[in-house]
């Protein structure tokens, strides 16, 4: 016998399936950033596109090289080569037109482009967490999306991505790793609105808190959870790093675990996870290197560290975490920037790579007084070596210019105290490919502008020796290189070395400033007026590049500058391109 088809219970008398929708909401989530993404890397294109057809993409992808053949060691004589001049009009229009995305403000660490996907970020997630959810009486929306952070977590903090490599040079883990934290954030806050009102209801309604494994370990993942997030605000990440790092991994490990007690539905999230997890650890395998490297104190501020039989796998302005095995202190790793270019674009090939250790911190500090130590033992000794040897370990080439400063005519290079290892190394390189190896990549530049800005003048002693065989390098040619030396303490002004080309200043400079003198001719009449045709190459159309490192007023000053002068005059100087790396964790 048939009654015909079951009555419909209306809609507003449905109760609410979590299980069934909040999971559609977790979908619709990740379509939208993965989407995100994938805009991201099609706009980047044209910019990976070119970084492949000049050899730059995967330079460094499976580490340091020796060149056991000794081909790099072949002496190459200078090639002083006119550029050929040219205009930039679509790539002027680009950076034109993205120019106000470099805009920053004080104590943010952050420009305007990176707050705006910060800001579609948190819309995002907080529109999945509250469209038509009844959080009130089952907030278990805000858990499942919580859930759907793990992806933009990991994807975001691993320091060999797929993403960097797509995105092209200047996109590495450095430049990311502002939304793996903001995305672990989000993370929080759908854990917190989760457990909040969970606790909330149970309380309501009599219920215990603790006690069934549900519960108790719902608590115990909101509390670890809590736990990552206070351990990784940026003072412990500042003065604790190695407690943060150690903190860090095993709370996750923790985390996972306690997740998966909690809900079933947190499995299929940990594989992506894993994943990313382990093909960073899998890139790092061909990234190691043990290496033999001599340490020099400069003085009691720098200790200098020449890696020995290094030749090249790596580009000028990339970084190597190094693990320098002395005092018990091998477990210690630190982020260093290579000071130098490879032998085969480098003014003076050694075979060697060089690292800059400015004494700082507790790693640095102790680093700097054994090099001393072991030394001044050396000569009381009667040892002839001028160095420390050790022995040391490389992770990398990491990071990376994100601007080829062959693409354009002029380039303003602006650093501030160690920060000057990421500007020479860039200098070096291309100095090299413009003089040493005739332009044959295509190389436009034409005039240099090296800005460095230090607290005394014997701290040009550091990178001196460098700056002068980058100098000589240069004397006689069609190249014009600058050196601007900007001192911010009257402290032994006779400790000034001998730097061709070079001007010493007692001032802090504004960048700003310094720009807009780069890109403007000097008046007719002027004493300088023979060089006025150099100074018009800018208005030609060739492009204008800033690099910037140093502290965060720095950057920030370089790149608010490079966003008035981009959507002033960007055009007219054939785009206005600009990489920076801020000394901060």
């Amino acid at each position: 016998m048939s009654f015909g088809a079951p009555p419909v219970i209306p809609v507003q008398f449905q109760q609410y399936n979590s299980y069934v929708e909040d999971p559609i909401w977790q979908r619709k989530f990740s379509i939208v950033w993965a989407s995100a993404i994938g805009v991201a890397v099609l706009v980047s294109v044209p910019h990976t596109a070119k970084a492949l057809r000049s050899g730059r993409l995967f330079r460094g992808f499976f580490g340091v090289t020796e060149d056991v053949s000794g081909k790099r060691y072949t002496p190459v004589g200078a090639v002083d080569k006119d550029p050929i001049p040219g205009k930039r009009k679509f790539s002027a229009l680009c950076e034109t037109l993205a120019s106000p995305a470099s805009w920053s403000l004080p104590g943010l660490e952050l420009n305007f482009g990176q707050i705006l996907v910060l800001v579609g970020y948190l819309v995002l997630l907080l529109i999945c967490i509250i469209m038509n959810a009844p959080l009130i009486d089952n907030p278990n929306r805000a858990g499942f999306l919580a859930l759907a952070q793990f992806p933009v977590v990991f994807l975001f903090a691993t320091k060999n991505s797929i993403l960097s490599l797509l995105l092209g040079p200047g996109n590495g883990y450095e430049k990311l790793n502002f939304i793996h934290r903001w995305s672990g954030r989000g993370m929080f806050l759908g854990a917190v609105i989760h457990g909040s009102l969970w606790i909330r209801n149970h309380l309501a309604y009599g219920l215990p808190i603790l006690g069934q494994q549900k519960e108790t370990s719902g608590v115990a993942a909101l509390g670890v959870l809590g736990g990552i997030v206070l351990t990784s605000l940026k003072p412990v990440r500042r003065y604790f790093y190695q407690s943060f790092f150690i903190l860090h991994v095993l709370g996750f490990v923790a985390f996972f675990i306690t997740i998966c007690y909690h809900t079933i539905y947190a499995s299929p999230w940990i594989f992506p996870p894993l994943a990313f997890y382990g093909m960073d650890m899998l890139l790092r395998m061909f990234r190691y290197r043990i290496k033999d490297a001599t340490l020099v104190p400069v003085d009691d501020n720098m200790t200098l560290i020449h890696v020995h039989d290094c030749d090249g796998g790596w580009q000028a302005g990339q970084h190597v975490r190094l693990r320098i095995f002395f005092g018990g202190r091998f477990f210690e790793s630190h982020p260093l920037t290579i000071l130098n270019a490879p032998s085969g674009t480098s003014c003076a090939p050694t075979g060697e790579l060089v690292l800059a250790a400015r004494a700082t911190g507790d790693w640095s500090r102790a680093l700097n007084r054994y090099a001393q130590t072991e030394r001044a033992r050396r000569v009381d000794e009667k040892e002839e070596h001028p160095g420390v040897l050790v022995q040391v370990m490389l992770d990398g080439p990491y990071g990376g210019c994100g601007v080829d400063l062959g693409e354009y005519e002029s380039a303003l290079l602006v650093a501030g105290g160690s920060g000057a290892t990421f500007t020479l190394g860039l200098l070096d390189d291309i100095v090299a490919r413009c003089i040493r190896l005739g332009r044959a990549g295509g190389e436009r530049t034409r005039r240099i502008e090296f800005v460095w800005c230090i607290r005394s003048f014997g701290s040009i002693e550091w990178f001196a020796p460098q700056l002068a065989e980058i100098a000589a390098a240069v004397e006689g040619t069609s190249l014009d290189v600058h050196v601007s030396i900007f001192v911010t303490c009257l402290c032994q002004p006779e400790a000034v070395p001998s730097i061709p080309n070079s001007t010493v200043t007692v001032l802090r400079p504004s960048v700003s400033t310094l720009l807009r003198e780069l890109v403007t001719p000097p008046a007719p009449g002027a004493d300088d007026a023979k060089d006025a045709p150099g100074l018009k190459w800018v208005g030609l159309g060739g492009g204008v590049a800033v690099c910037a490192a140093g502290p965060e007023s720095l950057t920030r000053e370089a790149q608010n500058a490079v966003a008035r002068m981009g959507m002033v005059r960007g055009v007219e100087l054939g785009g206005v391109g600009l990489h920076t790396e801020l000394f901060a964790l």
